[in-house]
């Protein structure tokens, strides 16, 4: 591979592939003897997985001096996007015949985010004033490996993550670490941002990339035998297949409640194979229903409480978890039945082991903290209760 000088502040030039893998291998051998052990953070989507194979391919290639030990940890929200799925599921087994063990990390039980919400009663994440899934289904499980990771090695990592600014922040003197800039993946720079110094140091190896690049990585070179022989270019289907460049769609979740459009899902079903997946469109005008007044309690203000909001809005009742529980398991039946029409591969929501844990939160009668179950639901009419604790009675209308 034919090396390029590149003046980094110039920025008069577009990048071409070659200089974007040459300054990834600039930064690893700038970085990377410093630290005994790297992680790199794999959530499955098109700009960690660029990394994830790109990193592999530059150690067996030698084109960069490997660690002691390289750990790769698998972020599984179980909401992941079936394509996505199955491609990481396979590329495991890839980077397992290079020799690279793959760590799946998942959240606890009652964190995940369909336990969480119908075992628990929380309410579905908003951007306004409760976004609570990507902290609770990403980077806590994350962060609680890597305690347990460096606890055992005794020493901090290098945490390598799939952060893409694109060619502008080569010449940026700051990182803005948005979520929704250039197609990146949802969450990515989170790991950068709030995973603790005490356990790791983090670098962002393709920071510089251009879109076109990672979908040239992803759907030519690294599928080549000489680069890997990875199954990446099955990850196109779920940003739009042959259009996934041109589109620049991002995936999240499936049924995100945080964004206006199934932007992702709409391009995957456009294709005739993964049209069995189309009950998944069901899914976020549910979690858009849970919010609703009818189906979630609210404090009376009446309570002793310092909060500002005497009169808030709060968890799901029992019957409704129990209503929105059958109706998610509707669609996973639908989805398999298709699957099995089709010989596609099967989608569980929830899994036994899930269902069976909702159960038993029902059975305790499991509620979010400071609430009991006893208060009225959201819809009831009641006398208004202000933050200074004065009442305005309820206005009656009649005789």
């Amino acid at each position: 591979m034919r090396t390029v000088q590149t003046n980094m502040f110039e920025g008069t030039k577009r990048l071409q592939m070659n200089d974007s893998i040459d300054l990834t291998i600039q930064s690893l051998q700038a970085y990377g003897p410093k630290y005994n052990y790297w992680c790199v953070a794999w959530s499955g989507g098109k700009d960690s997985t660029t990394l994830v194979t790109l990193v592999v391919y530059l150690i067996i290639s030698k084109k960069i001096q490997p660690p002691k030990k390289i750990f790769i940890m698998y972020a599984d929200t179980r909401l992941e996007l079936t394509p996505l799925f199955v491609a990481a599921q396979t590329i495991m087994d890839e980077l397992a015949e290079h020799g690279y063990q793959v760590e799946v990390v998942m959240a606890s039980l009652e964190n995940r985010f369909l336990t969480y919400i119908l075992g628990r009663g929380v309410p579905p994440p908003n951007n306004a004033t409760f976004r609570w899934c990507t902290s609770r289904i990403k980077i806590e499980p994350m962060q609680s490996a890597l305690e347990d990771l460096v606890g055992t090695l005794g020493e901090k990592v290098l945490m390598l993550t799939g952060v893409r600014q694109g060619e502008s922040a080569i010449r940026d003197s700051r990182i803005v670490l948005s979520c929704s800039k250039n197609g990146a993946e949802c969450g990515q720079g989170w790991y950068q941002e709030t995973l603790p110094e005490s356990l790791c140091d983090t670098l962002a190896p393709i920071l510089h990339w251009r879109v076109c690049h990672v979908w040239e990585w992803l759907k030519h070179w690294a599928p080549l035998p000489e680069y890997g022989d990875f199954s990446t270019e099955l990850i196109a289907d779920a940003y739009g297949g042959d259009e996934a460049e041109e589109i620049n769609a991002r995936t999240g979740c499936m049924g995100c409640p945080l964004t206006d459009k199934d932007t992702a899902l709409d391009n995957l079903l456009k294709k005739v194979k993964w049209q069995y997946l189309e009950p998944l469109k069901r899914l976020r005008p549910i979690f858009r229903e849970m919010r609703k007044p009818q189906y979630r309690l609210r404090k009376t203000g009446l309570e002793e409480s310092n909060e500002k909001n005497k009169q808030r809005m709060g968890p799901l009742t029992m019957a409704a978890r129990k209503r929105f529980f059958k109706e998610i398991l509707s669609i996973q039946e639908d989805i398999n039945a298709g699957a099995k029409r089709s010989g596609m591969p099967y989608v569980i929501l929830l899994n036994a082991e899930e269902q069976k844990f909702i159960k038993e939160c029902w059975a305790n009668n499991l509620w979010p903290n400071k609430w009991t179950g006893e208060e009225p639901t959201a819809d009831t009419p009641m006398d208004t209760v202000y933050p200074d604790g004065s009442i305005q009675p309820l206005i009656q209308f009649g005789d």
